[in-house]
């Protein structure tokens, strides 16, 4: 070979050794860089830490009001309805004058019944002078016992006579007052069933002529589910609930724009069986109304406060996962490894579930990220903190309509 063919060849493995140089120091700065990351790091997640405490129970369900009496005013005898007396949908009291009935048949029927009073007093009157003569001729033995008899029952008739004849006076002048229709209570009327010149008819659907309402108290008629009752029901009886204040429920009226209506009301009636058509459990509350601003046929809610759970424990609902098994949390221990846990749950209360079995205060359970994580795998729990206690989760009033419940949210956040 001649000299430029061996500087060719020399040139050319000098390029290839210098090649496999750097391919070999690439790989190890790969090498050493993957080992010092160490793979990828734990996923993040925010967890609660279960606590114990007082949960207070605000329920609301929706009602319609009603008047604390409803009245239909009905006409108690026949007659052409002369006039209406009072103004349509405005108040009155017990005692005024509604309706008048045209009352000139009932007077003269009156008068014919004093009429038979005065003949049958006037025949009672001869017939004890009778019976006084008879029996001064008996004494003497101038009459017979029969003829003394006779006098004596015809004083005892003349007796009866009168005594129905007063009867019938009395009926008379009963008729005679109801012409003029009363109202049997106090409160708001509705619109007249009847204009004047109409023929009324007691004793039947014409006799009806209006309805009067009391609205103060007003009543709120409300159902609550039948599971739910039993459940308040045992939880009561196993001393599990108690009451801030007396032995019930404080009843609030929440208005359809979300106004809470200043007075606080009570239950004063509870339906001893479940509507079969329904499955509820039928409730009554009372509530003040002086001003008369609720009207009966509203449609309200009806919220049941100062009660509370004793001992309770709440989850939050995204912490919850349904699966073939039954319901369960993830649970991190203090290694930050993550277990499934079963769980029983209660009833909601807001954003949260009431655990029965299955976790205990101190548990930290995973309300974020759920989906990251596996059994046995190691996370970082974000922001671990106490979950906020049972009283920050319970309901308030809505101050608009629409607003949604305070709920178990402040949990979540905490945990953030």
């Amino acid at each position: 070979m001649t000299a430029p063919t061996f500087r060719a060849i020399g040139a050319a493995c000098v390029l290839i050794s210098l090649s496999l140089f750097l391919l070999a120091g690439c790989g190890e700065n790969s090498t050493a860089q993957e080992h010092a990351g160490g793979g990828m790091p734990p996923p993040e997640v925010a967890a609660v830490t279960m606590t114990r405490g007082d949960l207070p129970l605000g329920m609301e369900y929706m009602g319609q009001t009603a008047g604390s009496r409803e009245v239909e005013v009905r006409a108690r005898v026949g007659g052409i309805l002369l006039r209406r007396a009072y103004v349509e949908g405005g108040p009155v009291k017990q005692g005024d004058l509604l309706f008048e009935i045209d009352p000139a048949p009932f007077q003269a029927t009156l008068e014919q019944a004093q009429g038979r009073l005065a003949q049958a007093e006037a025949k009672l009157s001869q017939a004890k002078r009778d019976l006084a003569r008879m029996e001064q001729l008996f004494k003497g033995d101038v009459i017979s016992q029969k003829d003394r008899d006779d006098a004596m029952t015809s004083f005892e008739t003349g007796t009866a006579d009168v005594a129905s004849a007063k009867a019938a006076v009395k009926e008379a002048t009963i008729n005679l007052g109801y012409t003029k229709v009363e109202a049997p209570i106090s409160g708001l009327t509705s619109k007249e069933a009847r204009s004047e010149g109409s023929l009324v008819v007691a004793s039947a659907e014409s006799s009806l002529l209006t309805t009067i309402s009391r609205v103060d108290p007003i009543y709120v008629n409300f159902s609550i589910p039948g599971p739910e009752t039993m459940e308040f029901r045992s939880l009561r009886e196993k001393g599990r609930i108690h009451f801030t204040d007396g032995w019930d429920f404080q009843a609030r009226l929440v208005m359809s724009d979300g106004r809470v209506a200043p007075s606080v009301g009570r239950i004063n009636f509870t339906d001893t069986q479940v509507d079969t058509s329904t499955g509820v459990v039928k409730f009554r509350a009372e509530f003040p109304n002086p001003d008369g601003t609720v009207m009966p046929g509203q449609f309200v809610r009806v919220r049941l406060d100062g009660a509370a759970l004793k001992d309770a424990l709440l989850v939050p609902q995204g912490a919850v996962l349904t699966t073939q098994q039954g319901t369960m949390v993830w649970v991190v221990d203090d290694q930050g490894v993550v277990s499934p846990r079963p769980v029983v749950l209660g009833r909601t209360e807001g954003n949260g579930y009431l655990v029965e079995k299955g976790l205990e205060a101190g548990d930290r359970v995973i309300s974020e990220g759920i989906i990251k994580v596996r059994p046995g795998m190691t996370v970082t729990v974000r922001g671990d903190a106490p979950a906020a206690p049972p009283q920050a989760a319970a309901p308030q009033a809505p101050a608009q309509a629409g607003e949604a419940q305070a709920a178990p949210a402040p949990k979540a956040e905490a945990a953030q």
